[in-house]
């Protein structure tokens, strides 16, 4: 929360309404990149989103990564309509990171702009990113603002909440800190020279976009945050699509523990070390807790040593604090939100359940994810399913 303010006052305070966008001295070439896989119902909004964009020089290329649903004619039939796309059809899926690879083989622009095949993007949002790389040349990537448009239950009003309270906050931290643990997936920009540098994307890893910022800062290159770059984006609301979206963060997170486990022999990566040991640390709470939980049920049912059995699991005391911690920053973090769209503060009664909801998927998919990722076969490509896209 101290971060975030910092970085509110020092960065976010004084800049103009999010459709009042700063002028720049220079406007390189963007190619907004969308990789798509079995996204018929959306690709065809998403592209008339594009062609929306107040941006002067920009083209859009879409990627079939080998979808099965009708992705592809869509694609196709709007080639007639928008003189600014390009198509590239993929006979197989092979995942985001081989779909984004093969867009950047396709253009000559200079910034690249990833979203998610789902996704809408706010027409400034461009303007907002691509001032970073103008202002200062080590800037090799700026992660964009999502928000939450699945809202018909309580899990998806929950996600507009954690959006807003935790990963927005979590973000502006960071990145008054000077590192990033991750971009944004689903709305991100990148300079061609910085990926260059890095290799492009991995297409062995389940979470490309925590892959390609650490590779990008542990070569030194800058990552920003730009919280005017909004981008309206479909969440899962039912437990089973929450959970395998949280199990695929779970083990992307895990990846990066062990791929780059090595920085701590590196002086000059120092800067990434407290990254690492705060997702560290998230992992080692997981397994505390279900450790805790595996001691309570043991003491139901057999005499424990004195002062082992846990009385209870109910938090007491430190579960008020915690309560209260959650509040302050839900009001926080919807304090600074309000900005960029209407706030409806009544929605912080709702997050009493964000523990529940999404505390215990996540304490159990990092449980869970650790070891799959650690098994997992190396060089395997990380291909993608349809996710769940919200109630309809």
């Amino acid at each position: 929360m101290g971060g975030a303010w910092f970085f509110y006052l020092r960065f976010e305070r004084n800049d103009p309404p999010v459709n009042q966008p700063p002028l720049l001295k220079e406007y390189p070439k963007v190619a907004f990149m969308v990789p798509c896989y079995n996204e018929g119902d959306n690709v065809r909004g998403v592209v008339a989103n594009l062609m929306d964009t107040t941006y002067p020089d920009f083209e859009i290329i879409a990627i079939n990564d080998g979808s099965k649903d009708n992705t592809g004619v869509i694609l196709d039939e709007l080639l007639t309509q928008c003189p600014l796309l390009r198509v590239v059809h993929q006979a197989e899926n092979h995942g985001k990171a081989m779909a984004l690879n093969a867009a950047a083989l396709m253009t000559d622009a200079e910034i690249f702009i990833c979203i998610d095949g789902d996704a809408l993007l706010h027409p400034d949002a461009a303007r907002w990113m691509v001032r970073h790389f103008v202002e200062n040349p080590r800037v090799g990537a700026v992660t964009g603002n999502p928000r939450v448009r699945t809202r018909s239950t309580i899990l998806g009003r929950i996600q507009v909440g954690e959006f807003s309270s935790i990963i927005g906050l979590i973000k502006r931290a960071q990145r008054t800190y000077g590192r990033v643990f991750s971009v944004s997936g689903v709305v991100a920009a990148f300079r061609r020279r910085a990926l260059h540098d890095v290799g492009y994307w991995a297409n062995d890893m389940l979470t490309e976009d925590i892959d390609i910022t650490w590779r990008l800062q542990l070569r030194h290159w800058d990552v920003r945050f730009e919280p005017a770059a909004l981008c309206w984006i479909l969440m899962p609301e039912t437990i089973k699509g929450l959970w395998g979206q949280r199990l695929r963060w779970s083990m992307g997170g895990a990846q990066a523990l062990l791929k780059y486990r090595g920085l701590w022999l590196n002086w000059k990566s120092r800067r990434m070390a407290l990254i690492y040991l705060e997702y560290l640390t998230s992992l080692c709470w997981g397994y505390v807790m279900t450790l805790n939980l595996f001691v309570w049920i043991l003491g139901l049912f057999i005499e424990m040593p004195k002062g082992l059995p846990l009385a209870s699991l109910q938090p007491g005391v430190c579960g008020l604090v915690l309560a209260l911690t959650g509040f302050l920053q839900v009001g926080l973090g919807m304090y600074f939100d309000r900005k960029y769209e209407v706030v409806h503060f009544r929605n912080i009664f709702v997050l009493v359940w964000y523990p529940i909801a999404y505390w215990m998927i996540g304490w159990l998919t990092a449980v869970w994810g650790f070891p799959k990722a650690l098994f997992r076969q190396e060089g395997v490509l990380a291909t993608w399913v349809s996710p769940d896209r919200g109630v309809r």
